[in-house]
């Protein structure tokens, strides 16, 4: 697999890292507004189906559950609403965080960078994370991140962008997200270079196969994917065993 998103003039992890950080720092205040539009508000059915695989675990009230790059909170406003305990939500940019905060999510917040949680060891029943593991600068260290802080037993739910199986519909959606994505993206953002950035990510990502073939070697079992909308995300559920 690629080692890590390499986002342009990114020579580093570190630099990779602090380009990521400063561009969703820059598009947070319309991040929402964005999604909605780009994905036909798609995205939301996304997030829907990902709280619906991990219910088991909402229902369990001792289960420690932590939404990794929370973003502005949609997944964490989603899982909230369908469990009593808190969740935990994290993100590496401060104004992502702030956002989620306006929109009154009620799980404790911190600041941290997913290569390096500050948490125990084997410390979280669940991790979910949307859209947030394709922009991590080190995907095998990002992996074995989440076994690090995860009990036996428990599970990692990544929802991510994925290359769809049919060629038909890829040369489609490769069309609308190289050529018309981009566009919409700047005239919403004001920065051409992050909507540029995200369809070569998702060039650049692994497909869900070998995704999970990665997850497996780093220790986890049960490793199953959903692939959603004709294969444009899938949902990634890998145990630890």
């Amino acid at each position: 697999m690629s080692k890590g998103t390499t986002p342009p003039g990114a020579r580093t992890e570190e630099e990779a890292a602090l380009w990521v950080r400063g561009m969703f720092a820059d598009v947070a205040p319309r991040y929402d507004l964005l999604n909605r539009v780009l994905s036909f508000q798609i995205d939301q059915l996304w997030r829907a189906h990902t709280v619906r695989r991990v219910q088991a675990y909402l229902d369990n009230p001792a289960a420690r559950i932590l939404d990794l790059c929370c973003g502005t909170g949609d997944l964490l406003l989603a899982l909230e609403k369908r469990r009593q305990a808190p969740v935990l939500g994290s993100d590496f940019c401060h104004p992502m965080l702030t956002a989620s905060q306006a929109k009154r999510a009620r799980s404790p917040l911190f600041e941290a960078d997913a290569l390096s949680l500050p948490l125990a060891d084997a410390s979280l029943d669940l991790i979910t994370c949307a859209f947030g593991f394709r922009n991590f600068a080190n995907y095998r260290k990002g992996i074995a991140e989440l076994h690090r802080v995860l009990r036996p037993g428990g599970a990692a739910a990544i929802l991510e962008f994925s290359t769809p199986p049919n060629a038909a519909f890829r040369a489609l959606y490769n069309f609308y997200s190289l050529q018309i994505l981009p566009r919409i993206g700047a005239l919403l953002s004001g920065r051409r270079d992050a909507y540029t950035y995200l369809p070569e990510s998702v060039r650049k990502f692994p497909g869900a196969e070998a995704l999970a073939a990665d997850f497996r070697s780093a220790g986890f079992a049960d490793v199953t994917f959903d692939r959603l909308t004709f294969g444009i995300v899938a949902l990634h559920i890998a145990r630890k065993s």
